[in-house]
């Protein structure tokens, strides 16, 4: 039976996908039953669509696959905890879990600086678990702003 090591390491590979293209490299993955409903990775420069998170594009290529906007007992895994963008489509989805690697202390609004998927003023909330393979999440992120730094300083200018 496959763990949440396992799902989080396809969001590690959507997230390395999402840094090749030159976006900000999350990685999400959408499985509900033990069946991936989608997956996807950052794209808002690329669709130059600020909404175009992974989990956004996660969520929203799953309810296509079911054919409904809610998405009742599925778990989403993501490398980066999400935003309040990213967490209100999460709680109007009605996801059963979400499982992210890294914290976010800038945008973070599941436990870093809002808690917004077990706010008990909602109609529903969201198991969380973090950390899985935090400290991978976490690196790719860090390298990525660091080369995009040293190709800044690098640039004519």
């Amino acid at each position: 039976m496959a763990t949440d090591e396992d799902y989080m390491k396809i969001a590690l590979e959507e997230a390395a996908q999402a840094a090749a293209e030159g976006e900000v490299p999350v990685g999400a993955l959408l499985m509900r039953e033990g069946c991936i409903l989608a997956r996807a990775h950052n794209e808002p420069i690329g669709g130059n669509d600020p909404s175009a998170h992974a989990e956004m594009l996660a969520i929203r290529r799953a309810c296509a696959t079911v054919g409904n906007y809610r998405l009742t007992g599925a778990t989403l895994f993501v490398t980066l905890e999400p935003c309040t963008m990213c967490a209100g489509a999460i709680l109007q989805a009605r996801l059963e879990r979400v499982v992210f690697g890294a914290r976010d202390p800038k945008a973070g609004a599941v436990v870093s600086l809002y808690r917004l998927l077990d706010d008990q003023r909602f109609n529903h909330r969201v198991e969380v678990t973090e950390g899985i393979f935090s400290g991978a999440c976490s690196e790719i992120l860090s390298r990525f702003f660091k080369e995009k730094r040293v190709r800044a300083q690098l640039a004519p200018g």
